[in-house]
């Protein structure tokens, strides 16, 4: 399991470079844009600078709306400031022919500019709650559009987890859907240190944390600590290690 910690700006992101040997994925986002609110070009390029070089670089486009071809834009831009996985939060879509049709425009535009890049197709479990596309769409949204990951977060950032929207059996399910897609599965959402062994059993691919890794438990006026990605890293490493 890849663990992706999220910084909302360089200084964080110097932060998580002195921590780089406990994790895997730094993930550019700009948390008062909205969950996956997009970070400026040269933030990202300026991050890249920072992250060691054998550490992938995330970058999300925002919460977007149905708009293809602004988003393909986006993840251009993304892409040629230097992010190797494109993330798009696919907020503004209510159908999967829609987030498909957005998805493809992603994809081309990734994919012609660096062939290695990833794409990740991201919903929300509390879908419910902003109007969006099932979150047990995503995995055949991804698999149609030629994404390369399945990923869900939650839209609203109230300290309710993605397990509080969707019970473990459907985040199973979830997993289960992408893999037979041969994709990478990711679960982000408030994720906790609890919450590890039900990601580690399903098989998770990747988690997403900001807050776990921050002061006090708070993703907006904590800071991320290195100690905190440390620890975190020990619990998956020994959830790992429990069910190997």
């Amino acid at each position: 399991m890849r663990l992706l910690i999220s910084p909302d700006n360089v200084d964080e992101a110097i932060v998580c470079a002195k921590a780089a040997q406990f994790l895997d994925i730094v993930d550019v986002k700009k948390p008062d844009e909205g969950s996956l609110g997009a970070n400026y070009p040269w933030v990202i390029r300026e991050i890249r600078s920072i992250v060691p070089a054998d550490k992938p670089v995330s970058a999300t486009l925002g919460d977007v709306p149905y708009k293809p071809g602004t988003v393909a834009q986006a993840a251009l831009g993304a892409a040629v400031a230097g992010a190797t996985y494109i993330k798009v939060g696919l907020m503004g879509c209510v159908t999967p022919a829609q987030g498909i049709e957005v998805m493809r425009g992603v994809w081309r535009s990734v994919k012609e500019y660096n062939p290695e890049a990833l794409v990740v197709a991201s919903g929300y479990a509390d879908a419910h709650r902003v109007g969006c596309i099932s979150p047990l769409s995503i995995p055949y949204i991804a698999q149609q559009s030629g994404s390369d990951v399945a990923m869900l977060d939650t839209a609203i950032k109230d300290g309710k987890s993605l397990f509080d929207h969707l019970p473990v059996e459907e985040c199973r399910r979830f997993v289960e859907s992408t893999h037979e897609a041969n994709l990478l599965a990711a679960l982000a959402g408030s994720v906790k240190s609890e919450h590890l062994e039900a990601l580690t059993a399903m098989e998770t691919d990747i988690v997403g944390v900001r807050g776990a890794v921050c002061e006090r438990g708070d993703r907006n006026t904590g800071r991320i600590q290195p100690h905190l990605i440390a620890a975190f890293r020990a619990e998956m490493d020994r959830h790992r290690v429990a069910v190997s």
